[in-house]
């Protein structure tokens, strides 16, 4: 078997695998585990991986193996694969929710665990990832994991288990709020005469140039902001009414019920 095995081989996977090959990876290296048929005809095709419904061969031989089902059955997956992990591979879960010591429980106390908290903009390479690991990688350990998931956009390593629930606030729910403003700025738009088209392409352009600006420009995003904000115009009476009805404290109120709806799901999970 390959390398690099991938147990679940939907959206998620799919995306990783495609951004992998692009960045250099080879298609031998890659196995999927995944029990439906069409499934594996898919990745097959699509990618020229191999692809097998036994879960245990398919990481018996592993090097990494990439957990990319859904949480709900993670456990029943997992579980199996315990008696064939005695080479110990590097178990990488890109399930939310589920902590270290629950995957420990499941597959062995003594593996290396990484969760890996991606975002559904890696589906068109610009996602957003943050990486925690219980044990010290070595130098290309380390190097292989941030290569997988840097092929689909951005990656960081956190220090703390507890800080996947900050970035799982902060990216990993993130374009969801993102996907929120625009809908709202579609909607206003319209209301002030535009037609739907039209309101949503100025919108969405408008949300993907200033991104693209962010992150190419020197310059902090307050300062971006300044810039654009001329006094007693119109930016800045809409800025104005952002800050009377203190648009910071909505987010801070937003993401802090993510942090602790992740913690909650920790606590289901870890039992």
């Amino acid at each position: 078997m390959s390398k690099i095995v991938f147990i679940g081989g939907g959206n998620m996977a799919s995306c990783l695998i495609g951004g992998m090959l692009a960045n250099g990876f080879s298609n031998q290296d890659i196995t999927v585990s995944e029990p439906n048929e069409d499934s594996r005809q898919r990745m097959a095709s699509s990618y020229g991986v191999l692809t097998t419904a036994d879960n245990q061969a398919a990481v018996s031989e592993a090097e990494i193996v990439v957990l990319a089902v859904k949480p709900q059955i993670m456990a029943k997956v997992a579980s199996p694969l315990a008696t064939a992990l005695d080479h110990k591979p590097i178990i990488v879960s890109i399930a939310a929710g589920i902590p270290v010591n629950a995957l420990q429980n499941w597959l062995g106390q003594d593996l290396k665990i990484v969760r890996a908290m991606p975002n559904t903009p890696a589906m068109v390479q610009c996602g957003a990832t943050g990486l925690f690991a219980n044990q010290s990688l070595d130098n290309d350990q380390q190097t292989i994991i941030e290569n997988i998931f840097s092929a689909v956009g951005y990656a960081c390593w956190v220090n703390r288990e507890s800080d996947i629930d900050a970035v799982t606030a902060v990216s990993g729910s993130g374009p969801a709020y993102f996907f929120l403003i625009y809908e709202a700025m579609i909607k206003v738009g319209q209301e002030l005469g535009l037609d739907a088209e039209t309101a949503s392409q100025l919108t969405l352009h408008t949300a993907m140039g200033a991104a693209r600006l962010a992150i190419t420009s020197e310059s902090a995003p307050h300062e971006l902001r300044r810039q654009v904000t001329s006094p007693g115009g119109t930016t800045q009476a809409a800025i104005e009414s952002f800050q009377s009805q203190n648009l910071e404290s909505i987010f801070r109120n937003a993401m802090t019920s993510a942090v602790e709806r992740a913690q909650e799901m920790s606590d289901d999970f870890a039992g």
